[in-house]
């Protein structure tokens, strides 16, 4: 076999587990051995269609086999995979194909809107849609499969070579496309499977979005490289979640805060049988230790982590030995990544000091897609990968992350970290979620105010919040102003959108 990428996963699991069931989606399953012949199918397919060599092909969709069958196949052709945020509007959808050049893509039914948009570009385009009837001029996903010879194509696949371009959250700016190889997956998933443990009978649901890095490469590629099952979700539904826990045996979940805040706001989450699962692990932001108490109460404990697209994605990861002592940590930096945390002239931090959190490593990216100065500006003269984040570290070597740089507020010229706050607060039984933004001041230049968003039946006031923060912060990190509202605003993957915070309740 001379494909070395992950497009000879399916193959490579159909040489030495054929019959092991590899996804579940809704009444459907799939064993390796039937994977591996979908994916040899689809290339085929994809080959008749153009795609060659270094060519992109993007997906559009919720969580979907199809979805990871084109990410094999395109590997499979040494072909660069492009998988779309489904909440993004038309022109920020067209901005992502025009700057990956994109020649192919494959879409799920439902964004049959969307596809007929961007189907009237000037730019050609060949558009494959998968369920339902394809309009006229679009290729039907399943009919491209069964018309295709089943013969492997085995194109030479090297760990150097570019496997997908995933595109960061945007929360400002245009996003940019992460260019991310073979090597730098694999790696990943090398050191997911060591911090893990993960087994060859993992069951994992998959409910997060699969255009996001944690769900495809922090759970989904490590189970189907270890041998186990993933259930494929479209969407996350705190119900589901709990009804497929049991009927499914599920083992492994990934989730953001607002997930698992959602199972334990479920009316089924007191009597759900969680008899099965082995490893919640949670990322995109902070997990506030309110959260944490209510899953160790069910005797269940996360393995908190810390990573981004551009590292694809896993940097650091608290493992189930510490995941109680050292709760609320993001962990230690994963085995074949290296970490270090440093002041403003790179130069290491004391523990305890907050700095920028640098990463090294076969894991990190290739660089920006098409954007040389970026990829240049987003790393140290000797090769360390800036991350913008804040983070403390402790003698043990336990990584905090503090907050994003760009977020930090200066009151007074004193460093006021949102996260810091956000934690005390959301420990307040009135508070469902909450989110601190700077806003202006004539005398300290710059103070917080917290939006919260209160829990259902609940009416807390700014007086009892402030009261409640009172004494557990020293007095500049306390919020001058306390608004509310139904909700805030998130993008796709979970993580807050701060600038809408701000432009919707920064005035003063």
């Amino acid at each position: 076999m001379r494909d070395e990428g992950i497009g000879s996963w399916p193959a490579r699991r159909a040489r030495s587990s054929p019959e092991r069931t590899a996804i579940v989606h809704g009444e459907r399953s799939f064993t390796y051995a039937e994977l591996h012949e979908r994916v040899n199918r689809l290339a085929a397919a994809l080959r008749r269609l153009g795609v060659r060599r270094g060519d992109r092909v993007a997906y559009l969709g919720a969580n979907h086999p199809a979805l990871l069958e084109t990410l094999f196949a395109a590997g499979t052709l040494g072909a660069v995979f492009v998988p779309l945020n489904t909440r993004l509007a038309v022109p920020e959808l067209a901005y992502m194909l025009d700057d990956s050049g994109a020649r192919v893509l494959v879409y799920g039914a439902e964004r049959a809107e969307e596809a007929t948009a961007l189907a009237r570009r000037p730019d050609p385009r060949t558009l494959v849609t998968v369920g339902g009837s394809a309009p006229a001029g679009h290729e039907a996903y399943e009919e491209l499969i069964a018309s295709a010879p089943v013969d492997p194509v085995d194109e030479p696949v090297g760990l150097d070579d570019t496997c997908m371009i995933m595109y960061t959250s945007g929360t400002t700016g245009r996003p940019k496309g992460a260019e991310l190889t073979h090597g730098n997956i694999t790696w990943n998933c090398v050191n997911v499977l060591i911090d893990v443990d993960v087994t060859a009978d993992e069951v994992t649901l998959v409910s997060a979005p699969l255009f996001h890095t944690a769900a495809l490469n922090m759970t989904c590629l490590p189970t189907l490289l270890k041998g186990g099952r993933v259930v494929v979700e479209p969407g996350f539904d705190p119900e589901r979640a709990l009804a497929l826990f049991a009927t499914e045996r599920i083992s492994w979940m990934f989730g953001v805060p607002a997930m698992f805040d959602a199972l334990t706001a479920h009316p089924g989450w007191a009597d759900a049988d969680l008899s099965s699962l082995r490893v919640l692990m949670a990322g995109g932001a902070p997990v506030s230790e309110s959260t944490i108490a209510a899953y160790q109460e069910r005797g269940l404990t996360f393995l908190q982590g810390y990573g981004m697209t551009e590292t694809a994605p896993g940097v650091l990861m608290l493992g189930a030995a510490d995941s109680v002592r050292k709760a609320g940590t993001a962990g230690r930096p994963s085995l074949f990544t290296d970490v270090r945390i440093v002041r403003p002239d790179l130069t290491d931090a004391d523990p305890g000091e907050p700095g920028e959190i640098v990463v090294r490593g076969p894991n990190v990216m290739r660089g920006y897609w098409g954007r040389p100065d970026d990829t240049a500006r987003a790393h140290t003269a000797d090769g360390w990968f800036r991350t913008g984040d804040v983070a403390t570290g402790d003698p043990e070597g336990f990584v905090t992350i503090v907050d994003r740089a760009k977020d930090m507020i200066i009151s007074g010229g004193e460093n006021i970290y949102p996260a810091e706050v956000e934690s005390v607060l959301h420990d307040h039984p009135d508070v469902l979620e909450c989110a601190v933004i700077g806003v202006p001041d004539e005398r300290w230049g710059e103070v917080g105010r917290a939006v919260v968003v209160p829990r259902p039946g609940t009416a807390p006031t700014e007086k009892d919040l402030l009261a409640h923060v009172e004494g557990r912060l020293a007095r500049y990190k306390i919020p001058k102003s306390v608004v509310f509202t139904d909700a805030l605003p998130r993008n796709a993957t979970g993580k807050l959108r701060k600038a809408d915070l701000r432009r919707d309740h920064g005035t003063p």
